[in-house]
C-alpha cells in the first residue's frame, strides 16, 4: 500500500495480511457451490476494484449491494472498500419502496445484485437519477451486465487507495424497528477494533475454526461473524444463501461440521422446538455458538447446552456500534443476562436526566466504543441525539446486578409501568417461554377498564400444546416466576409474531393492534 504513512485501509489489514502470512491456499469462504481461498480472494477483489474504477465511480462515492450471501459478496464487498469506494450492504427482505428510498438516499452509482432478487426491484431502478450501473451477480437478466462478464478480463493486480483509518469505510442501514431506515457511516479502523475485543478476547476465535453464521452478511452482526472475525484470523467460513431455517441450518452442519455457530434467539428456539429434528446431536466439532439480536430467553440457553452441550455466548450489539458490546463469555455465562462489558469498550447506565444509576436500577445503556459509527448519513438531529462525544445511546433499558452483569429489560419505548414499578417486556416474556407449551411471547401495555396500563401477551405454542385452561396456567405460571403484579392479564394466542429481518419482535405492531 502506498501513500502517508498513516494510511489504512481495512483490505491490508483484513485480507492482504492473510497472504503476507502465507494463507494464500487457505480456504476463506464456501457458499455451497463455490469455494475461495484467501488468494482467489485478493485477486478477484482486486478485479472488482479496477472494475469500479473502468465505470467511473470516484473515492468515496457509494455503491450498493443487494446479495445473497455467496462468495461474490465478500468480493464486492471488499474490493469497493480497496478502491477507497464505499459498499453499502442492503437488507435482501426490503420492499420495493423501501429499496427506492435507501438506494436514493445513499447516491448510490452501481449497484450490484443478486440475479435471483432482480425482478423484485427492476422496475422502479430506472426512477433513480444517480444509479448509472446495475451489475447482475449470479447469471444475468433482463440484458444487464453480469459480473463475472465484466470482471473476466479486468487485472489482478491493483494498487489499494491510500485512505486514513479515520475515513469512512463502508455504511450499513439500520433495521429500525419503526420508519425508514437510517445509513450509519462506518470507518476503516471499525473493523479490525471488533475483531481485536469481541473476535479475539471473547470469542477467542483461530485459525483452524470454521464458522457458519444464520445472521447474513449485510446485517452488523452477521458481516463480523462470517467475515471480520474469521478473516482477522485466517479461518473459514460457510456463507448460507438460503433461509436460515432448522432445515436448512442442520444440513449444512452435518456437511462442514462448523466449530461455531452464530445463531439468533428465534433460530436456536426453533431448532430445540423443531419435531423433525429432536434426535439431532450434538456435532462433534462444535465448540461455542453466539446469540444476538435479542436477548436471549434463559431456558433457551439452557435447553441448547442440556441438548447439545455447548454453550451459546448471548451477547447484545447494533448497527451504530458494529458489533457485541455486551457478553457473557466461556466459563462466565449466566443464561438470561447479557453478561459484562466486552474489553475495550466502557458502558453506562444512567436515569432519564442523563444521571448513573446504582445497581439493581433500571436505566438506558450508554456505550463508549472503538466501533462506534461515524453518525447517521443526513440525519443529524437523530445523529445528535444518538451519538453523544465518546458515548452512544443504545436506546436500550438494562439493570446491572452486583456482580457486574447486565440483563436487559427492554427498548426505552417498550417498557411501562405498573402500579408505579417498571415491568421489563422481557422479563415477562422469559416467564412465559419458560411454560412447556410455549415456543414465542411478546408483551406490550394495553389499558383496562380504568385506563390503567397491565401486560398483554402474544403467545406462539409448540405443536400439540392444549389450549385449555392454558391462559390461566400462564399467568399463574409467571405469577410464580416473577411476581404476582407483572403477570399478563390478557393472553392471546397467534400462529406468528411481527418482526424485523434481523428477528427482533416489532411490539409496536402489536401495541397499534395491526394484524399478527
Amino acid at each position: 500500500m502506498s501513500g502517508p504513512s498513516n494510511s489504512y485501509n481495512a483490505v491490508t489489514w483484513l485480507l492482504d495480511r492473510n497472504i503476507d502470512e502465507g494463507r494464500g491456499s487457505k480456504l476463506a469462504f464456501t457458499d455451497t457451490v463455490t469455494e475461495l481461498t484467501y488468494g482467489d480472494l485478493q485477486t478477484k477483489s482486486c478485479q472488482l476494484a479496477n472494475l469500479l474504477k473502468r465505470l467511473g465511480v470516484r473515492r468515496e462515492e457509494r455503491v450498493a449491494m443487494i446479495m445473497l450471501d455467496t462468495v461474490d459478496f465478500p468480493v464486492a464487498f471488499l474490493g469497493a472498500i480497496r478502491a477507497g469506494i464505499v459498499p453499502v450492504p442492503l437488507n435482501t427482505l426490503l420492499t420495493s419502496e423501501q429499496y427506492a428510498y435507501v438506494l436514493a438516499d445513499c447516491r448510490a452509482r452501481v449497484l450490484f445484485i443478486s440475479a435471483t432478487l432482480l425482478p423484485a426491484v427492476d422496475d422502479m431502478l430506472g426512477r433513480l437519477p444517480d444509479l448509472e450501473h446495475v451489475i447482475v451477480v449470479g447469471g444475468a437478466g433482463n440484458g444487464r451486465k453480469c459480473l463475472a462478464d465484466e470482471v473476466r478480463d479486468e487485472s489482478t493486480s491493483f494498487t489499494t487507495v491510500a485512505t486514513h483509518a479515520d475515513e469512512p469505510a463502508f455504511w450499513l442501514y439500520s433495521s429500525g424497528s419503526t420508519g425508514m431506515p437510517k445509513g450509519v457511516r462506518h470507518l476503516h479502523a471499525s473493523l479490525e477494533a471488533t475483531a481485536t475485543t469481541y473476535g479475539k478476547q471473547v470469542l477467542g476465535i483461530r485459525e483452524d475454526d470454521v464458522g457458519l453464521s444464520a445472521a447474513k452478511l449485510f446485517f452488523a452482526y452477521g458481516l463480523g461473524n462470517a467475515m471480520t472475525f474469521p478473516m482477522s484470523v485466517g479461518a473459514t467460513t460457510v456463507l448460507n444463501p438460503e433461509r436460515p431455517t432448522p432445515a436448512t441450518i442442520f444440513g449444512l452442519m452435518r456437511r462442514y461440521q462448523p466449530s461455531i455457530f452464530f445463531g439468533v434467539p428465534t433460530l436456536f428456539a426453533a431448532m430445540l422446538n423443531d419435531e423433525g429434528f429432536k434426535t439431532e446431536v450434538r456435532l462433534p466439532r462444535l465448540r461455542i455458538c453466539t446469540s444476538a439480536g435479542e436477548a436471549l430467553p434463559e431456558p433457551v440457553g439452557n435447553g441448547w447446552k442440556s441438548r447439545f452441550g455447548v454453550d451459546i455466548l448471548d451477547g447484545v450489539g447494533s448497527t451504530e456500534l458494529l458489533h457485541i458490546f455486551l457478553s457473557n463469555a466461556p466459563g462466565d455465562i449466566k443464561y438470561g443476562t447479557s453478561g459484562r462489558p466486552v474489553p475495550g469498550y466502557r458502558v453506562r447506565l444512567v436515569d432519564d436526566a442523563g444521571l448513573d444509576i446504582a445497581d439493581g436500577e433500571i436505566g438506558e445503556l450508554l456505550v463508549d466504543a472503538p466501533s462506534a459509527g461515524e453518525g447517521y448519513w443526513n440525519q443529524r438531529s437523530k445523529s445528535r441525539r444518538t451519538f453523544e462525544g465518546h458515548w452512544t445511546r443504545t436506546g436500550d433499558k438494562y439493570v446491572r446486578d452486583a456482580d457486574g452483569r447486565y440483563t436487559f429489560c427492554g427498548r426505552a419505548d417498550d417498557m411501562f409501568k405498573v402500579s408505579g414499578i417498571w415491568v421489563s417486556p422481557f422479563e415477562v416474556e422469559s416467564a412465559l417461554i419458560a411454560h412447556p407449551a410455549v415456543s414465542e411471547a411478546a408483551v406490550v401495555p394495553e389499558a383496562d377498564a380504568e385506563g390503567l396500563l397491565k401486560p398483554k401477551a402474544f403467545v406462539v405454542l409448540k405443536p400439540n400444546a392444549v389450549l385449555e385452561g392454558l391462559r390461566e396456567s400462564l399467568k399463574d405460571h409467571v405469577k410464580q416466576r416473577i411476581g404476582p403484579w407483572k403477570y399478563p392479564r390478557w393472553i392471546e394466542v397467534v400462529d406468528s409474531l411481527p418482526k424485523t429481518a434481523t428477528g427482533k419482535i416489532q411490539r409496536y405492531k402489536l401495541r397499534d393492534g395491526a394484524a399478527v
